[in-house]
């Protein structure tokens, strides 16, 4: 692990000694760091060994810790401007830091600012996508971070959840609700049967209520064609030719602002499944596609005990993997409308969150993520072939 820590710092210490001119400001970063993150750990396993790379780095470097849950939204919406913004934590801090970031008045711009992801949680989902599998946590840990100081980003998808009273919330994995999710969220409390304790709570809740039904209705609409890419602020047209296609823009557009857009095309679906669950494509990226859509995912009620109790340890491990039987859509928008009285609760980016009638909508390409410049250039081949 030490001789890992060193040739990171190396590594690191080779952008760090690059020339800057006098009057260049040093880049800004600001770091949010859940301590709590790992049981705990996450204080340390940042100090150890992502904390020197970034200081060796050149980087000015701000380190914000969250105390409690809820912080990092709170303080995305006092924080200044700055270059680069790090999330150190697991799925949580992720969804808070995006969540407080887009609430923001002046998000338009405060999207555009590249983010870096240091997985230190249980959970980090956004890790398999972003780099390549290492078999130590010291590794994994520097890998990520030297990905930030390389500079390659790729684009993101976002949901926005929004409740009838609440303020929205914001997930890049995706919202998951039903059986499986519930007993999983309990697997904690047969700690004492060890390796047995994920088949344990699957197998107990099962004696709650069989089948278990969760019944709503879903309103939805297509995906979107992707627009092209927008040009670098750096290749922007001179002023005269932008100038030039307004005013043809202009001209040529149909007269009079009375004109009413085309009726969206909702289509609508009463469903009863065990688990449904509505998730973005971030896992599976496709840097070439030509639609925008998010997957979801109604799997069948018709299950037996011994399936419930093997599916659900194999959803602990992966919790998208969807059975035979499952149903699927491709959606850009969609409307969750619950039965009066639903009790229980979502799952968002692993948080746990009310159930409650929701709109769930895709932004494509929202936010930009650090990630090794080997992944990218694996999706570009990938898609290529």
């Amino acid at each position: 692990d030490n001789l890992v820590r060193r040739a990171a710092c190396q590594e690191a210490q080779a952008f760090g000694n690059q020339l800057i001119p006098a009057t260049m400001p040093l880049k800004k970063a600001t770091v949010f760091l859940n301590p709590a993150a790992c049981k705990g750990k996450a204080g340390n396993l940042f100090e150890k060994n992502a904390a020197p790379i970034l200081h060796l780095s050149g980087l000015d470097v701000t380190v914000v810790k969250t105390d409690y849950e809820g912080q990092a939204k709170k303080l995305l919406e006092l924080m200044e401007s700055t270059d680069l913004i790090i999330i150190a934590g697991g799925d949580g801090t992720v969804q808070e830091v995006i969540t407080g970031l887009l609430r923001r008045a002046d998000e338009a711009a405060f999207s555009k600012i590249p983010i870096g992801f240091i997985p230190l949680g249980k959970t980090c989902t956004l890790s398999h996508t972003l780099y390549p599998e290492s078999t130590s946590q010291v590794q994994h840990i520097t890998n990520a971070t030297l990905a930030i100081l390389k500079g390659e980003t790729v684009p993101l998808d976002v949901l926005q959840i929004k409740g009838e009273k609440e303020q929205p919330v914001f997930a890049v994995s995706g919202l998951r609700w039903g059986a499986y999710r519930d007993a999983g969220v309990k697997v904690s409390k047969y700690w004492y049967l060890g390796p047995l304790k994920t088949q344990a709570a699957h197998f107990f809740s099962t004696f709650k209520e069989w089948p278990q039904k969760h019944q709503a209705a879903l309103m939805y609409l297509g995906p979107t064609e992707r627009p092209p890419e927008e040009p670098d602020e750096k290749s922007r047209p001179p002023f005269f030719v932008r100038l030039y296609r307004r005013l043809i823009a202009y001209l040529s557009s149909p007269k009079g602002s009375s004109q009413e857009a085309a009726p969206e095309d909702w289509e609508e679906l009463k469903l009863s499944t065990i688990e449904l669950s509505i998730a973005t494509r971030n896992r599976q990226l496709d840097l070439t596609r030509t639609e925008d859509f998010m997957d979801i995912c109604i799997e069948a009620e018709s299950v037996s005990k011994g399936q419930f109790v093997h599916r659900g340890s194999q959803k602990m491990r992966d919790p998208h993997v969807c059975p035979e039987g499952t149903q699927y859509i491709q959606a850009s928008r969609c409307i969750l409308q619950l039965p009066e009285g639903t009790e229980g609760s979502f799952g968002i980016d692993n948080e746990e969150y009310e159930a409650m009638p929701v709109e769930v909508k895709l932004l494509p390409r929202k936010l930009r993520f650090f990630c090794d410049p080997r992944m990218r250039e694996q999706m570009l081949q990938a898609a290529v072939q």
